[in-house]
């Protein structure tokens, strides 16, 4: 990374910060969860950033890839995790809390798991240790409490235009030898009292470009130069598109999904149907030193 990049980086994780503060002040109970996001992604466009994947409640079970759609009804309640990310020219920082509004002392104590765990796991980066042990630290957390961490969803590295940048950081010890090298890091335990596994549900309304290509349909075409320019190689959502384009931009994403040019991601929900917390944070590794973004 150049030095202009660390600093689009950083300017990312301070919107970040600032967003989950007024973030934390308005997910309430029952309050709308698609007038939460619009609120959320509206802060982050006025504080100079743009939302770096469509926010996500994921409320009890369901783990991740929930986004509320254009005509959602759906009020929070449960255990609610609260997933967003903020880009600068496409550097993004990505991070998640979750909050109880219940008032169940299970869900503050898987809360308490999943931040432990996060402390414990940059812990084991500062020290250098290895991704196996990092993932090993979350893992130990979630022990202690009774719980157990989700194995089949993991941290990762992030590079400029690409949140998932190719490295895993796994939420248990897979006896991965290798130490991070300097670069941009999300980690982010999921700790349930369940079998700590997700399965693949219904389809999300989140997407992504896959690769490029040409499309018959002359609304879908117009459609698709909008998402590259707008979104690039970053998840965008139908509610985004919608809004721009009305209704009819669900006949041109699936048009765009059939012709393999989009993705469209799957809810994932725990497999056991028990609770999930989550939280994250994104990390910059330079130079030894070791320096949370958000």
């Amino acid at each position: 990374m150049d030095t202009k990049q660390i600093e689009n980086f950083r300017k990312a994780g301070s919107i970040v910060k600032q967003v989950k503060e007024y973030a934390r002040t308005i997910v309430k109970k029952d309050a709308s969860l698609l007038e939460l996001a619009e609120k959320i992604e509206k802060k982050i466009i006025e504080l100079g950033g743009k939302p770096a994947f469509p926010i996500t409640f994921g409320i009890n079970e369901f783990t991740a890839h929930v986004t509320p759609t254009y005509n959602d009804v759906s009020k929070a309640h449960g255990l609610i995790k609260v997933d967003f990310g903020v880009a600068v020219k496409g550097c993004a920082a990505d991070n998640a809390f979750s909050l109880d509004l219940e008032d169940s002392e299970e869900n503050k104590k898987l809360i308490k798991a999943s931040e432990e765990s996060l402390e414990s796991a940059i812990e084991a980066v500062k020290d250098k240790k290895t991704i196996g042990e990092i993932g090993s630290n979350v893992q130990k957390i979630a022990e202690k409490y009774n719980f157990s961490s989700v194995r089949n969803l993991s941290g990762h590295s992030i590079s400029e235009g690409n949140l998932h940048a190719g490295i895993t950081i796994p939420n248990f010890n897979n006896n991965n030898h290798h130490k991070l090298d300097d670069g941009i890091y999300a980690i982010e335990p999921f700790i349930t009292a369940g079998v700590g596994e997700v399965f693949d549900a219904k389809p999300s309304g989140i997407y992504e470009i896959r690769k490029l290509g040409n499309i018959r349909d002359s609304n879908a075409r117009k459609i698709l130069d909008y998402i590259t320019d707008e979104y690039g190689t970053l998840p965008f959502c139908s509610r985004w598109l919608i809004k721009k384009f009305s209704t009819r931009a669900l006949i041109s994403l699936r048009l765009m999904e059939q012709a393999g040019i989009i993705y469209q991601f799957d809810q994932l929900v725990e497999k056991s149907r028990s609770k999930v917390s989550q939280t994250e944070a994104t990390i910059l590794v330079h130079k030894g030193n070791v320096e949370v973004l958000t």
